[in-house]
């Protein structure tokens, strides 16, 4: 294995709801796209270690090294021990009210010495473009202020400590030394190349802004509703899906990375800097359970804006400010541990997947069901979302897991085109809204016989993958989360132990057979912890209890030390895989500990709560 590539697991995500880095256990911000999500990184070694980019911070004479986010907040602090003192590194993008609109753009590094002295060592190389253009840096006047510009992408880095630029102005170098009380900041504010502020971030300015963020992280927090079991677990989850939405639009994106590898040197690997349709509506709906409704309103806002108030304009993914064209490219970079390609983009924006209809209305009811009223165009637009599954739903697709294989007709697919007429005539009848309900009642049930004839194994009795195949899947478990059929249903019965038999891995789940060669991709992947959460979901609702926590403590225990998930894990190497954190995952998290919740609960003969009519179902 080459040591250039550090474990997923080892890194820890920063952000302020417009941008994002990943910062390494041993002090390197290895991964930054500052402008904006999904922008060209900055720092990139996380995909090529020789031209991808860092800035790291590292303490000489090391011994030992902690890390955690302060509490309740997503400020990382990472506590060094050395041989001559002890010292803290805080690690954030700052925050400030108002910064939906008008953020500062700053990310601030900052070394805090907490006994006797400790030197650091500091690299300064970024790399722009995805690792493709080397910056030009520049000792501005200003004494401690340097600037990088290269093409359309520029930052003024502020540093406490002087600075040596290389001979070929593409590095900074130099070292900081902080005794016990006494602070180095370094701030870098990304800007324009025709409008950058050459001007030092006064010390006074950088530890206000960083109270600021600390604060107001944990005001975010206090104003939820968290439950006390698993609350450390649940409330950084929350946390992460924050930070993944994109303040201005309301956009939710399903990861902050590209191309981290579904298998180490494979190449199922995919830029998740998107905003999907799907994930977001799971999403807003954790974080309506958790008691932060404004995402949901945020998250309604921007897809009735990017789809023009149309169903027949929606499509899988929007760029996180609303863009329709998200053309996928390949990179000239090395990838993570030599998996290639290395994507920008996803073209599975032009893909065909049916699910999202029901994934919408599913959002849309748990949203109503909270008392948010439909508004005359709001229902206009759900309602020609209901018309749309109407139509589409015998037409095969590429399915919830995006498929490049040939299109397909998925029973999950079959089943929220369901679930979207289910919600739709459920909203008309208690709402009283203008409806074709014997239209869509008809549809509902054409759905329901279809998938009851086509799409169950006769030899076994469990639901299957599509029409024509005996192969199960993992998305199937939903089908009692959306109320298809009950928890106990025979058929869901004989289909989650299939999945328990057929895509068990190491007690986690697989999401299918890549095997079976249907998806269209060579090569092996992780088990889906999403998925596995599904799991833990099911057996907790049919009665499973005891097996059902068995599988969320280790599934608990898969994160990282300070709490983070990727989309995938390898059992057998023991290594989060897939692109870190993923929004999905932690989504799943909270769902599966409300189930669990709500099955104490009912065991004890106590009244679930308000949650409990929800519990069921992650949409």
């Amino acid at each position: 294995m080459d040591r250039r590539y550090l474990p997923i697991a080892d890194y820890a995500l920063i952000g302020d709801c417009h941008a994002a880095a990943l910062v390494s256990i041993d002090g390197a911000i290895d991964w930054a796209c500052l402008a904006r999500f999904d922008a060209g990184s900055v720092f990139g070694r996380l995909l090529d270690p020789d031209r991808g980019g860092t800035f790291w911070i590292r303490a000489r004479q090391e011994i030992h090294r902690a890390r955690r986010y302060l509490p309740d907040t997503n400020v990382l602090e990472t506590t060094l021990t050395t041989r001559s003192g002890r010292a803290r590194l805080l690690d954030c993008f700052t925050m400030r009210r108002g910064g939906r609109r008008h953020p500062h753009r700053q990310l601030l590094r900052l070394i805090e010495g907490l006994e006797g002295t400790v030197a650091f060592d500091v690299r300064v190389e970024p790399r722009f473009d995805y690792g493709t253009l080397r910056p030009w840096l520049h000792h501005c006047a200003a004494e401690g202020v340097y600037t990088a510009v290269g093409g359309d992408d520029a930052f003024v880095l502020s540093a406490e400590c002087p600075l040596r630029v290389s001979a070929d102005h593409a590095s900074l170098r130099g070292e900081a030394v902080v005794a016990a009380g006494q602070r180095k900041r370094f701030s870098i504010v990304s800007c324009p190349p025709y409008d950058m502020k050459l001007e030092a971030i006064p010390a006074r300015t950088a530890d206000a802004r960083l109270r600021a963020t600390i604060d107001w992280w944990r005001r975010w927090v206090a104003g939820g509703s968290f439950p006390t079991e698993h609350r450390a677990a649940i409330v950084r989850s929350a946390l992460t899906l924050k930070l993944l939405t994109c303040a201005p639009t309301g956009a939710i994106v399903a990861a902050p990375t590209t191309s981290l590898p579904e298998a180490a040197g494979g190449s199922r690997n995919w830029d998740y800097r998107y905003c999907w349709v799907r994930d977001s509506a799971v999403t807003l709906a954790a974080l309506c359970q958790i008691g932060h409704p404004e995402v949901a309103a945020g998250f309604k806002r921007f897809i009735e804006r990017s789809t023009a108030g149309r169903a027949e304009d929606l499509q899988v993914l929007y760029g996180c400010y609303g863009e329709r064209r998200v053309a996928e490219e390949e990179l000239p970079l090395a990838g993570y541990r030599r998996s290639k390609p290395v994507r920008a983009g996803n073209a599975a924006a032009q893909q065909r997947q049916l699910d999202l209809y029901g994934e919408l209305l599913e959002g849309a009811h748990f949203w109503r069901a909270r008392g948010s009223p439909l508004t005359d165009d709001g229902w206009r637009f759900l309602a020609s979302v209901v018309e749309a599954a109407r139509r589409a739903w015998r037409e095969p697709d590429q399915g919830i897991w995006e498929s490049r294989g040939p299109p397909r007709h998925f029973v999950h697919s079959k089943v929220m085109c369901w679930a979207a007429l289910n919600r739709g005539i459920q909203a008309a009848e208690e709402a009283g809204l203008p409806a074709p309900l014997a239209r869509w009642r008809a549809a509902r049930r054409e759905i329901r016989a279809a998938v009851e004839r086509d799409g169950v194994d006769p030899r076994t009795g469990s639901f299957v993958q599509a029409f024509g195949s005996r192969e199960v899947d993992a998305s199937l478990l939903r089908l009692a989360l959306v109320g298809f059929v009950g928890v106990r249903d025979p058929r869901m019965l004989a289909t989650v132990a299939r999945i328990r038999r057929e895509l068990d891995w190491g007690g986690l789940t697989r999401r299918y057979r890549t095997e079976a060669g249907s998806d269209g991709l060579p090569g092996r992947e992780g088990a889906f912890l999403m998925a596995s959460f599904w799991m833990v979901q099911l057996l907790a609702l049919q009665g499973e209890l005891a097996e059902a926590e068995e599988r969320f403590r280790r599934l608990l225990a898969l994160g990282n030390d300070v709490g983070l998930f990727a989309e995938e894990y390898d059992p057998d190497r023991r290594e989060l895989l897939g692109n870190f954190p993923q929004a999905y995952t932690h989504v799943a998290l909270i769902h599966a500990a409300e189930a669990l919740r709500v099955a104490r609960a009912r065991r004890a003969g106590a009244a679930p709560g308000r949650e409990e009519s929800r519990a069921a179902s992650p949409a």
